[in-house]
């Protein structure tokens, strides 16, 4: 699994005055929680891009003054006009110890309603599960290569490995094989056109 290094420094207040002057600096403030204390931190921009502007499941080695925590994130908040980041949240990661956590979901090979024309639309990007450090995944897995035009695959049918917890609903749907209007007229149109034909050889 892929861990991003990120550097920080102690900070020293915790109250609105000092976290106003971290930001002054140009530093976004930030915890660690989960583990034997929470630790009050301050770091960059630059340590933190790649690992919130990503699709992936990522961890994180934080490492403030000289002291590594293995960590994920848990929230981001950002500037509601400038879209800054504004602080982090990391959760520690204790062996033993299972956290709640969202994951991304991928597909495995090509559905069978995309190769006759069909459109693979994806309802939902993560799931929730709960797993102990030692179990952590990246992503979970489905199969869509048995998908026909207008089927759909839940959450039922990722391929969940032992040690993991889903916490999402089974029934919710991830992805459809949706039929695009133009395939759908001509469906339709043939059918109409076969209806006459069907009827009149019913007659005879």
């Amino acid at each position: 699994m892929k861990t991003i290094a990120v550097q920080a420094e102690l900070r020293p207040g915790t109250g609105k005055k000092a976290v106003k002057a971290i930001r002054k600096e140009g530093k976004i403030p930030g915890v660690i929680y989960g583990g034997q204390q929470n630790i009050h931190f301050a770091t960059t921009f630059k340590e933190l891009k790649d690992l919130i502007y990503t699709g992936d499941f990522l961890l994180a080695s934080v490492k403030v003054d000289g002291q590594e925590y293995r960590c994920i994130v848990k929230d981001v908040q950002f500037h509601p006009v400038r879209e800054d980041i504004v602080h982090i949240d990391f959760l520690e990661l204790v062996d033993g110890k299972a956290v709640k956590l969202e994951v991304p979901v991928r597909f495995k090979g090509v559905a069978e309603g995309v190769k006759l024309g069909g459109k693979l639309q994806q309802n939902l990007r993560r799931v929730k599960i709960k797993v102990k450090p030692e179990n952590l995944v990246d992503a979970l897995w489905a199969d869509i290569s048995h998908l026909g035009l207008g089927q759909s695959v839940r959450v039922r049918d990722l391929e969940v490995p032992d040690g993991v917890e889903m916490l999402s609903a089974a029934s919710i749907p991830i992805a459809t094989i949706e039929i695009p209007r133009a395939l759908r007229s001509a469906t339709s149109k043939k059918e109409a056109e076969e209806a006459p034909a069907e009827a009149a050889a019913t007659e005879e």
